[in-house]
Parts: C-alpha cells; structure tokens; sequence
C-alpha cells in the first residue's frame, strides 16, 4: 500500500520530456522504470513523507520498482540526522543503488559534523564490491575531507581504489580534479607519479582545467602531465 500511493504521486508529479532526457543520462537504467519526477519535487515529496510510520515501512521495503522511489528512499537517508542510524541505513540501501544519479543524491545531514568514524567509515565503502557504494565512499571523502577536516592519507585511500567500473573511476578523476582545486600541493606529487590510472589520469587532469578555482599558471603545468596514448 506504501508502494501503491507513492507511485501514485510520483506519476502525478511527471514530466514526460525530463523522462525522456534524464533517461538518456543514465545508461545503467531501464527506461521502463523511470517515471519522470524533477529532483526539487522528490525533495519535496520525501520531506512530506520523512518520519512517519510509512516512510519506515518504504525504507525496509526494497527492493523499489521505479528510479524515483530509490531517489525518495535516498531523500529519506539524507534527511536522517543521527550519524549511526543513516549508516544503517545507507548500508541496506547502497546494494540496490544502480545509477550514478541516485547515489550522487545521497549527502546525510548527519555527516555535516564530521562524525569521528565517518572517515574510515568512507574507506569501508571504498572496499566494498558494488559500483555505487564504491563511488559513494569517495564521494564522501571529496564532499567532506578536502576543505578543513582534509587529511594527506585520503588521497592513498581514493588511489587505492581498483576497478574497471566507469562510474568508479569517473569519481576517482572527480575527486582529484576536486583536490587540485583545493589541496593543490598535497594532491599534485599523485599526478607526477602517475599513481592513477592513465585513463583516470587524464581525466582527472582535464576536469581540473575546466575548474576556475585552478590558476592558470596551474593549469598549463597539469596539462604537460597528461599521459600520451600509445
């Protein structure tokens, strides 16, 4: 029944051409399961929703049928304001995640703080053998650690990292792009060692360049450590 009327909601609030272009942005989705919903109006929705006895009920209820309800599920997450509890919560839900919009949605409130546990909490995720749970525990690496909580040592965790998954590496090059902009001298030696994929590399590199928060100057010198293909 918690399915059934938020289906029906979810249908009323579509918008056929957001169905049509989002689902072009997400390859990994079958089209059938995308209703359509702007993410404004899942915020909406989940905020409406979030603490009632329904809402419970959905969280345990997954799988889910549509993308939306997994964006609402994910809205649901983010509005949880104990740190142990939206832990919880992401370690039953990030095993369905199967697109990188969703899992880029997640941002708990709860980690706004910097719990102490959060930081090797993100490494365990990293470890992890699903796509998006990988990419979402460096996603909280470069949504949290790399402004005044940043510590040198994440940067080996995020080049740790193995896979062969394009959304995985795709956030690892997003993540570096990220950390030249803002811990430049700590994150530079990683590209000068090619510690990093080739492929990563130089995506990292040509995200970086596209920042404004990279100088000039800057950006002529990363440019020369692009890796040549063979």
């Amino acid at each position: 029944m918690v399915h059934t009327e938020l289906q029906r909601r979810l249908f009323a609030l579509q918008d056929l051409g957001y169905r049509d272009f989002h689902s072009r942005l997400m390859p990994t989705v079958d089209p059938e399961t995308i209703i359509g919903v702007r993410i404004p109006a899942i915020r909406k929705l989940a905020k409406e929703f979030s603490g009632t006895p329904e809402a419970e009920e959905f969280l345990r209820a997954l799988p889910h049928r549509y993308y939306e309800e997994n964006n609402v599920h994910a809205a649901l997450i983010n509005s949880m304001r104990g740190y142990e509890e939206a832990v919880a919560a992401l370690d039953t839900f990030l095993p369905y995640v199967d697109n990188w919009a969703t899992c880029d949605l997640l941002s708990p409130a709860a980690f706004k703080k910097h719990p102490a546990g959060l930081p090797e909490q993100a490494r365990r995720w990293m470890a992890a053998g699903d796509t998006y749970t990988v990419r979402f525990g460096i996603g909280v690496l470069m949504g949290c650690y790399l402004d005044g909580a940043f510590q040198p040592e994440y940067l080996d965790w995020v080049t740790e990292v193995q896979s062969s998954e394009y959304y995985v590496n795709m956030m690892v090059a997003w993540y570096f792009a990220t950390a030249l902009a803002k811990q430049y001298e700590a994150a530079l030696p990683y590209l000068e060692a090619r510690r990093l994929e080739p492929w990563t590399h130089n995506k990292a590199i040509q995200k970086a360049v596209e920042s404004y928060r990279i100088t000039e100057e800057q950006k002529g010198y990363l440019r020369s450590l692009k890796v040549k293909k063979a």
